[in-house]
């Protein structure tokens, strides 16, 4: 079992010919509003991997977080431990031809005392995995150290300092971040990070791949899939998603890395977080067209 704890939101995507800066006005050449959210496209990419997820976010009580809710059960992900007394936040994403993007998101209503709330679900249901976002650190080192057992991983792209990024490094398992925030956040030695937390530190370059430091020291690299891009929002939550799935297989994890790879490449080839995130036989086919083998477990 793997939990998602974090983000769900409505996302308003808006086509545009180019970010604008401070004091411009540009025309949009297309808006749509599709489901999203960092926790929750994660949910959603784990369970078309095949993996049991569940998603215990905050959401709220109207017909549009109840539709939101139902479409990540249609992908395959349980519901039943989202809590719905808060609200469903919106993101505005600007998204321009070759698929770079900008976010504008707002605070969701996920607490300490709710985070609490889903370590008792979990270890009632005798543990798991927790996904959690970097949103939540430092504060949320201290309700995870004292979840014993527990295999957390910490998607780290929402972290903005850091202080929050070593308290999730403390606390998790693995730890999975863009290249830019890594370098901002832990130096210039992502690997030195790794063996001193005794945690994976995965991290990502979008079209230059992927390096994984390892708590022994061991580092391993890859590619990522040669494709044109039409819109990447999402893409590092697909990735995040299908590597834990693969951990959850069993497969190690530079193998679930290589994974992940695929599935994040494939993603970006289509509109929308979500409703592009592909499905386990489509990665698993294209890694046997490649001759790159599939993850054991």
């Amino acid at each position: 079992m793997i939990v998602f704890c974090g983000y769900a939101n409505s996302d308003l995507t808006v086509h545009v010919p180019s970010l604008p800066g401070a004091g411009d006005r540009v025309q949009a050449c297309g808006i749509q509003r599709y489901d999203g959210g960092m926790a929750a496209n994660a949910a959603a990419s784990a369970a078309r991997m095949g993996a049991d997820a569940r998603f215990a976010g905050v959401v709220g009580p109207d017909p549009l977080s109840t539709a939101f809710l139902a479409q990540l059960g249609a992908d395959g992900v349980n519901t039943e431990w989202a809590c719905r007394d808060g609200h469903l936040t919106t993101a505005v994403i600007l998204v321009t031809p070759d698929g770079e993007r900008s976010v504008i998101s707002e605070d969701d209503d996920l607490t300490e005392e709710r985070l609490a709330r889903v370590l008792t679900l979990l270890s009632d249901a005798g543990g798991g995995r927790l996904y959690l976002d970097g949103y939540r650190f430092p504060w949320a080192a201290a309700p995870l150290a004292q979840a014993p057992g527990l295999r957390t991983v910490v998607d780290l792209d929402g972290c903005e300092s850091a202080e929050g990024a070593r308290a999730a490094l403390s606390v998790a398992e693995h730890v999975i971040l863009g290249r830019a925030r890594a370098e901002r956040l832990l130096g210039p030695d992502a690997g030195a990070a790794a063996v001193a937390h005794g945690t994976h530190v995965l991290v990502t370059d979008g079209a230059r791949g992927w390096r994984l430091h390892t708590p022994e020291g061991e580092e391993h690299t890859g590619a990522a899939l040669d494709v044109t891009a039409r819109d990447a929002t999402g893409a590092g939550d697909c990735f995040t998603g299908s590597y834990l799935a693969e951990l959850e297989r069993g497969a190690r994890p530079d193998e679930a890395a290589r994974f992940a790879s695929v599935a994040a490449g494939l993603s970006v080839t289509r509109e929308g977080a979500r409703a592009r995130l592909p499905g386990r036989a489509e990665v698993t086919a294209h890694l046997a067209r490649a001759g790159a083998g599939l993850p054991r477990g």
